[in-house]
Formats: C-alpha cells, structure tokens, sequence
C-alpha cells in the first residue's frame, strides 16, 4: 500500500442557494455521504451545513481525483433525496464546488469549523477563505 496523507476541504451548494436541506434531506444526504465515500475509498474526517450549503473535510485517495470523487458525492446524493417517500425530485446541487487542500496541523481546525456551520453561520462567525464555492 502507498503512503498518502491528502486532506481537502470541500463546500458545494443546493441549486440556486435555496434552502432546500431540510431535517430529513440532510439526514439522507449525511447517509448517503459516508456509504459512497467508504466505497470510494474516501476518508470523511467532518461534515455540516446549513440549509443551502454543505462543508466536508476528508481524504481523498491519489487514485481518485478531487472532481470525480465530487461527482460522486453529489450525483449519489442528489439520486438519494430525490427517491425519498414524499419527494417532488426537484432536488440538485448547484454547478461548481469548492475545494481547498488541508496540512496536517491544519485538519483539527478546518473539521472543527465543518462540523460546526450551524453555529458558526448563526453566530456570523464565517471564515471568508472556508465559504468560497466560486472566484466571485
């Protein structure tokens, strides 16, 4: 086995920023999460949201790149929500996601701040450097 430490911090957002991770949806998406990322071979360090956006720290293997384990975390997400009892499947992610790579040191920090967004958004104590999804 190959000796590998690649740590990123992703966020991507529900379509339009609408507000559409509801209680349930997040618990299904939350499922969803860490079943595809163990087949991906994808280590989930943390994970939160609000209700129009995600942040996930994790590991991703060097055989997969960071697009294409994106990809899969979203469409196996979107696919889940969308087959939920009482669902309009309406539900999908925006276009685009962002993605910062992590240091060691720097990992206790980033998952500190991932799994608590609903706090940090209530409190508006964001970190401009973790929310960005886009170069806008």
């Amino acid at each position: 086995m190959s000796y590998w430490r690649l740590h990123y911090h992703l966020i991507w957002a529900t379509f339009e920023r609408q507000p559409l991770l509801t209680l349930e949806r997040e618990k299904m998406f939350y499922g969803v999460l860490y079943k595809k990322a163990d087949e991906l071979g994808v280590k989930v360090h943390a994970a939160g949201n609000v209700d129009d956006h995600v942040h996930i720290v994790l590991s991703i293997p060097p055989k997969l790149s960071v697009a294409d384990c994106v990809r899969h975390l979203k469409g196996a997400s979107t696919f889940a929500i969308n087959r939920m009892d009482g669902s309009d499947a309406q539900f999908k992610w925006q276009a685009g996601y962002g993605a910062i790579s992590i240091g060691e040191r720097s990992l206790p920090t980033v998952m500190a701040y991932a799994n608590n967004q609903k706090e940090h958004h209530k409190d508006r104590t964001t970190r401009n450097i973790y929310e960005r999804i886009d170069d806008e």
